[in-house]
């Protein structure tokens, strides 16, 4: 039998906004809510492991609102799985304006803790006790995000191998980055260090941010604001007394936002005269440029003037293709869905608005076992037998078995050029009876199928199926979609009900898969 369930560690911070707090802006600086969230999600692994802990990563940064001085940030932390001897903790921030009520999700993150109990003794971490659909839904999640983490340097250098190939990369209109560079030292004081002796790891990352907001500034020569963080990767602790030497330098930009690096070692004072460096830390930061009246800025493209400048340029693109899809259902845990409408037929379609975003999740019921649903579902060059919104679909890239890039052509809206894609679909199998199958789905962008004048290029946010079993022939698919207000009177239609292309391909994608019920043995023979 399973090991008992531990009491969950879930943690609440309130914290007002000072403008010690803030930057020259007024806003909450990035580097500040770090340090308050890595505080916060610490609380909550010690809550559950009993034991001190402390900061492996922090991924999966995304900040979608400001908070401004005199507002309240409120960040939840829970755990959401733990592993032999670390744990996975959810991270939400949310900010409250006191005079008009209004409450906003600030950011959301996922942090890695590792356990370390007193002396030389062993700590294997009990199971977290589930409570709710939430829980349950996330602690499926926490085994897929931590498989892409342990996978991600492996996929990461598939797709660097990949881009050798391609030759050497020309811009004649491109920019060199060398002005981006800064170097930034910090000597440790007390004040800097955590209960545990070491460097506080929110401190490590508000010192980052603050390095590379500086080296993005030289690029866009405006005020960069930090949007999302890759993954802050903690290699080795630093104690007091140690100096940190931060190394910030652009890697690429991306039309509105660019992706600088930041390399930090450590010496003690030894090290420090004999120059021999410990690489404890590397964080990956995006930003975006504004004006005065806060609209996007478009940056100019990079032109890589040394090998290493080349290696960094095409690590940024990697980088940006291999997201696979993380907030596929994250974006629909933390947000709940209305149910338009059940139709006749049993197909269930929910939907969500939140500001230019349209979530939308459509359930139903297929006679099928799921495994073989997930094996016809995860093929996308089969999707043109159901999908009337696929015209062509082909295979551009292989990664690995699990993970295909493909180039996709649809029809035009009306009033415009026909569409293409060029997508990455991850599949992934569960790990337990029941946890679903996923097939998660994002756009990416590929320098060898660039734009074509021929076509409107679209990108897929975020989309993809969950597959659940409900018995041996039969399981429940879950698709969901995330759009922008680009095409959200395209579904607002459907879901008034003066159309019906929503319902209509769902009923196609379940008369696909219960006619080719033995598709797998068809296969395989």
């Amino acid at each position: 039998p399973d090991p008992p369930a531990a009491p969950r560690g879930d943690v609440c911070m309130c914290q007002t906004v000072f403008p010690s707090h803030a930057d020259h802006r007024g806003e909450l600086s990035a580097g500040q809510l770090l340090k308050w969230m890595d505080a916060t999600a610490c609380l909550a692994a010690e809550k559950h492991a009993g034991v001190s802990c402390v900061t492996a990563s922090m991924d999966d940064i995304q900040f979608e609102e400001a908070a401004r001085v005199g507002q309240i940030i409120t960040i939840k932390t829970k755990v959401n799985r733990a592993f032999k001897t670390s744990m996975e903790v959810g991270i939400k921030v949310m900010v409250q304006d006191v005079l008009t009520n209004v409450e906003k999700i600030v950011s959301v993150a996922y942090a890695t803790y590792i356990a370390k109990p007193v002396g030389a003794g062993k700590i294997e971490l009990e199971p977290v006790k589930l409570l709710s659909t939430e829980d349950h839904l996330e602690h499926s999640l926490a085994i897929e995000r931590r498989r892409i983490r342990l996978g991600y340097e492996q996929v990461f250098q598939n797709l660097m191998h990949e881009s050798n190939k391609e030759g050497d990369y020309c811009e004649k209109d491109g920019i060199s980055t060398d002005l981006t560079h800064v170097q930034s030292i910090e000597l440790i004081q007390p004040p800097h260090a955590n209960h545990h002796g070491n460097t506080f790891g929110g401190q490590i990352m508000a010192w980052v941010e603050k390095v590379a907001s500086i080296s993005a500034s030289r690029l866009c020569h405006s005020y960069p604001v930090l949007k999302s963080v890759s993954m802050f990767k903690f290699w080795g602790p630093s104690v007091v007394g140690d100096r940190l030497v931060f190394s910030a330098i652009v890697n690429n930009t991306f039309q509105n936002s660019v992706e600088v690096g930041v390399h930090v070692e450590a010496y003690n004072c030894e090290e420090w005269i004999k120059n021999q460096a410990r690489h404890i830390n590397s964080a990956f930061l995006i930003f975006n440029a504004v004006n005065d009246s806060g609209e996007l800025l478009t940056l100019p493209r990079i032109k890589p003037t040394t090998q290493d400048g080349m290696r960094r340029y095409r690590g940024a693109i990697a980088r940006r293709r291999i997201q696979l899809i993380r907030y596929i259902v994250d974006i629909y845990s933390n947000h709940s869905l209305d149910l338009i409408y059940c139709t006749l037929f049993q197909i269930k379609i929910w939907t969500h608005e939140e500001g230019e975003m349209l979530s939308l999740k459509v359930e139903m019921q297929v006679k099928i076992p799921s495994h073989l649903a997930f094996c016809l579902l995860s093929d996308f060059t089969l999707r043109l037998q159901w999908d009337k919104h696929f015209l062509t679909c082909k295979v551009l890239q292989a990664m690995d078995e699990d993970d295909k890039i493909y180039y996709v052509t649809s029809p035009p809206m009306t009033g415009h050029k026909p569409r293409d894609f060029v997508i990455l679909v991850s599949q992934r199998q569960p790990f337990k009876p029941s946890e679903p199958y996923i097939v998660a789905v994002k756009s990416v962008t590929l320098a060898s199928m660039p734009p074509s004048s021929e076509y409107w290029r679209s990108e897929i946010l975020c989309a993809g199926f969950h597959i659940y079993s409900d018995s041996d022939s039969s399981c429940t698919v879950c698709y969901f979609n995330q759009v922008t207000s680009a095409v959200t009177p395209y579904f607002a239609a459907n879901l008034a009900g003066s159309s019906k292309s929503i319902e209509d391909t769902a009923l196609e994608c379940r008369k696909f898969l219960e006619m080719n019920n033995s598709f797998k043995s068809v296969n395989t023979t």
